[in-house]
């Protein structure tokens, strides 16, 4: 378990912390030992394929692309979840760190927004509240604990369409670097999370292209795996806390 202070003993979120981790289903880490190659329509360079019907060739696992870049995908299901609750989650985890460790006791040590003032602005949609910031973290994903940090985005500045973006009825959550896709909508039972991490990409003019040389396949497969790992884990845990957490702190956040 990550450490807290005193004080975050105190914290109305220390219930939460002491929750056992909710574990995902044996069967996701079983089926994701070895990599799979992944078909061109999973690749970045066509994000809007994720706005289609039903579900990608591949919602599990990790791999190579066609053209030698890395990734990894994962399908969360959310029971009794909304929108607006992930939208939320993501406005409000970065306020205190408190908030980030009940997400993953086990490998979340830290994390806070940069700009605080953003976050806290009311006179924007809560997903507004999270584009143009950057998360200052710590944590483990499965390779030793590391700092990083993630500047969040509008998602029609890294490749979505716009036209798709304001028909959709879900939301999703990004990076500016295009690199993390958290693609979330509804479902018959709550919502589902169909998250993707590309490696060997880069945004360029409002688009996502590749960034590796010509002929140059992604070196290693070790730290996509470690992070797919990482990513069934904390999202379980989260799918199992949101709705209540949401009951108890999103009405005043909001």
């Amino acid at each position: 378990m990550v450490p807290i202070t005193e004080e975050e003993k105190q914290s109305p979120l220390y219930k939460y912390y002491l929750l056992d981790m909710v574990e995902p289903d044996p069967a996701k880490y079983e089926n994701t030992q070895e990599p799979v190659d992944f078909p061109e329509e999973e690749s970045p360079l066509h994000l809007d394929n994720l706005f289609n019907p039903g579900y990608m060739p591949i919602e599990l696992g990790y791999g190579y692309l066609p053209d030698g870049c890395g990734i990894l995908a994962n399908l969360t299901e959310f029971p009794g979840a909304t929108v607006e609750m992930f939208d939320f989650w993501f406005a409000w985890h970065p306020i205190e760190p408190m908030r980030y460790k009940i997400w993953n006791r086990d490998q979340h040590y830290y994390c806070k927004t940069m700009n605080p003032e953003i976050a806290l602005d009311k006179s924007r949609s809560l997903r507004e509240r999270l584009w143009n910031t950057t998360h200052d973290i710590e944590e483990d994903c499965n390779m030793g604990k590391e700092s990083i940090k993630i500047t969040f985005a509008n998602p029609a500045d890294i490749g979505f369409s716009k036209e798709k973006l304001a028909k959709f009825d879900g939301t999703i959550v990004c990076s500016a670097a295009g690199n993390m896709v958290h693609f979330f909508r509804p479902t018959a039972n709550g919502c589902e999370l169909r998250t993707r991490f590309f490696f060997g990409y880069k945004v360029e003019n409002g688009k996502m292209v590749k960034a590796l040389p010509p002929g140059m396949k992604f070196p290693t497969l070790a730290p996509i795996k470690a992070l797919l790992h990482h990513n069934i884990k904390e999202f379980t845990h989260l799918a199992a806390i949101l709705p209540r957490v949401y009951e108890e702190f999103g009405p005043d956040f909001i």
